[in-house]
């Protein structure tokens, strides 16, 4: 038997397992059980169903909270939603193809282990997918007298200890790390495990505000793949902001100066991840700036002199400057609304106005911009994705795309992957990648290719991966005289009406990935006998689990679907990661069409690129977490 701290293979699921052949045998007898009884026989068999995963019990507490799903939700779990349920409640990772109702299969674990009294958290990648979910789920655990939890960005700091405390908790993946680290702050006044139970039996911690979280006993990890890989590259850092607005005119000076640097001259971008290096002559220039702003500031009061008075602090943030002039783009990395900038998620593509950039960056993008400057963040305490969900008593999740990262997830988390089949063959068709010479030959073909798909009368979802492109995608739509409408950072309102009306007969959406993962599009009957919702992805992602996950929007529950990828050599991702490949394709191929193994070529390059340095990424996180933990180990603080 393969075991868990391994690092496995996918165990493909060719039959029904034991336990999914036992609930459909009981499913049937359980119709005729009035509530009362389905109440009571499911509470006592969960509890050994959770500890020690056992089966008969197992089996039977499934058959119940399925049957009561059916009777209160409308919905009535398929054989690969059951068995998903029970691998989750046993704790592993699970890939069940896009669209086979993972929402289902979570609540069937979570209802089950909180049953059983163990609090549970099922932890999803954005703030409408957990209010969603924890909405259509209601009805189950109410009918249990289970009370459910609702964590997400707009739930103000004095409610969040109330929702943690119900039966179980729907999350998104930020939110539960960052009230976890308040936790560790608001509880370093406790030296020692006796003092924080004290603490803890009180309610009370540092300030007079009670712990938010009851501990980290189990998770269930949707999308687990985005959010325990994706999103391990970078730490989670809780500050405080000080010194409002102190630094603008040493701010300024630094852009100015930047701004001034020649490229492969004074400085370089070095890597696919384009980090500023400065030169030789880049360093000896910026000395003679320096002496030139000595002499010319006798008095010493220009705050912008602090920054020149030693070189390596010099050094740092003219670096950090040129990484606002020439890395994080406007539109892409950031919007500006309403005089601020806030941060997008690359993963999911949307807005993170509670988050900062550190070490003076956020604020020299806000001068870059002529924001109202925000003040310095002062680091309170950190922590990995990697070291969080590490610490769960029990992990679980799940996606349509676990296969390349299972053992990543195994020798980091410790979790086994395992596979399950889906219920109805899948009648997606993807047409060939179109391979174009520039961004705007790009925008014609994907408008060509709307314009086809609308005289059959399908549907057209069109992915992008930036609010800069979506809105390019766009006035290239709108000049074709194509009505559509726009998913994305800053056009985000009416997002579940959207989503509804996506899969009717000749809707456009042009969507950054706020419609990718968990983004379930309903069709209208119409449609199906039309082909189905065509999806059209207009730029690779640095990992083709993301290609997917845009794809999976289509042909889902055995419906008829269809996809293709558009893009363009001058593309973002490519030039970053592949530019020299990129360089031959056009040479060669400069007056025809480049075959298919040339475009899967180029594909598997750039995202093998990408995917080699963000996975050098999480390692070097992971490291300097460690390093920090150790330096800082005689203080008796985890972060």
């Amino acid at each position: 038997m393969l075991s868990s701290l391994q690092a496995p293979d996918i165990l493909r699921q060719r039959g029904r397992d034991a336990v999914v052949r036992a609930v459909l045998r009981q499913a049937q007898g359980l119709m005729e059980w009035d509530e009362a009884r389905l109440r009571a026989t499911a509470r006592e068999a969960a509890l050994p169903a959770f500890l020690r995963c056992d089966r008969d019990s197992g089996a039977r507490a499934l058959a119940i909270v399925r049957e009561v799903a059916r009777r209160k939700v409308g919905l009535l779990a398929h054989p690969p939603q059951v068995s998903a349920a029970w691998k989750l409640l046993c704790g592993r990772l699970v890939e069940l193809d896009t669209g086979e109702g993972k929402t289902l299969s979570a609540a069937l674990a979570g209802c089950l282990a909180a049953l059983a009294g163990v609090p549970t958290h099922v932890i999803t990648v954005n703030d409408y997918l957990a209010q969603r979910d924890a909405q259509t789920m209601g009805p189950l655990f109410a009918f249990f007298g289970l009370s459910v939890g609702v964590i997400h960005s707009q739930i103000a700091h004095g409610r969040r200890a109330a929702e943690y405390s119900r039966s179980l908790t729907y999350c998104t993946n930020k939110d539960l790390v960052f009230d976890y680290l308040r936790d560790r702050v608001n509880a370093r006044g406790a030296h020692s495990l006796a003092q924080l139970s004290v603490r803890q039996l009180h309610g009370q911690v540092r300030g007079g505000e009670p712990l938010r979280l009851r501990g980290l006993h189990f998770g269930i990890v949707d999308e687990a793949d985005s959010i325990l890989i994706d999103e391990g590259r970078t730490p989670l850092i809780l500050s405080a902001a000080r010194d409002k607005g102190r630094d603008i005119a040493a701010y300024r000076s630094l852009l100015e100066v930047a701004g001034q640097l020649e490229a492969d001259v004074d400085f370089r971008l070095i890597g696919a991840l384009q980090i500023p290096e400065l030169t030789e002559a880049g360093r000896e220039r910026l000395d003679e700036l320096g002496r030139q702003m000595a002499v010319n500031d006798q008095s010493q009061s220009d705050p912008a002199l602090a920054f020149w008075q030693v070189s390596w602090v010099r050094d740092h943030y003219i670096v950090q400057a040129l990484r606002a002039l020439h890395v994080l783009q406007r539109d892409h990395h950031y919007v500006v609304q309403e005089g601020k900038v806030v941060i997008v998620d690359e993963f999911t593509g949307r807005l993170l106005p509670d988050r900062s950039w550190e070490q003076g960056l956020h604020q020299l993008i806000e001068v870059k911009e002529g924001c109202t400057v925000t003040g310095v963040n002062r680091t309170l305490a950190r922590l990995t994705y990697q070291s969080f969900f590490a610490r769960y008593l029990r992990l679980s999740g799940m996606s349509g795309t676990l296969r390349e990262v299972a053992r990543e997830t195994a020798a980091v988390y410790r979790v086994r992957t395992e596979r399950v089949e889906p219920n109805k063959p899948m009648r997606r068709t993807e047409w060939p990648t179109l391979l174009t010479a520039s961004r705007e030959a790009k925008h014609q073909a994907v408008v060509e290719e709307v314009a086809r798909c609308l005289a059959r009368g399908q549907p057209v979802l069109v992915g992008t991966r930036s609010v800069e492109a979506s809105q390019s995608v766009s006035d290239a739509l709108r000049s074709a005289g194509i009505a559509h409408r726009v998913l994305n950072a800053l056009q985000n309102a009416d997002e579940a009406e959207l989503i509804a009306r996506a899969g009717t007969p000749r809707a456009v959406t042009v969507a950054t990935n706020m419609a990718g993962r968990g983004t379930d599009i309903p069709l209208d009957p119409v449609v199906i006998e039309r082909g189905g919702l065509h999806v059209v992805l207009t730029e690779w992602h640095e990992s083709a689990r993301i290609d997917r996950q845009l794809f999976g929007r289509c042909a889902r529950q055995g419906d008829p679907g269809s996809c293709r990828a558009i893009v363009a050599l001058d593309d973002e991702i490519i030039q970053r990661h592949s530019p020299g490949v990129a360089a031959w394709v056009a040479r060669r191929w400069a007056d025809r069409v480049p075959p298919q193994w040339v475009v899967r070529l180029l594909r598997h390059r750039v995202q093998a690129v990408a995917e080699r340095v963000n996975a050098a990424q999480r390692r070097a996180t992971m490291r300097q977490d460690r390093l920090m933990q150790a330096q800082l180990a005689f203080s008796g603080t985890a972060e």
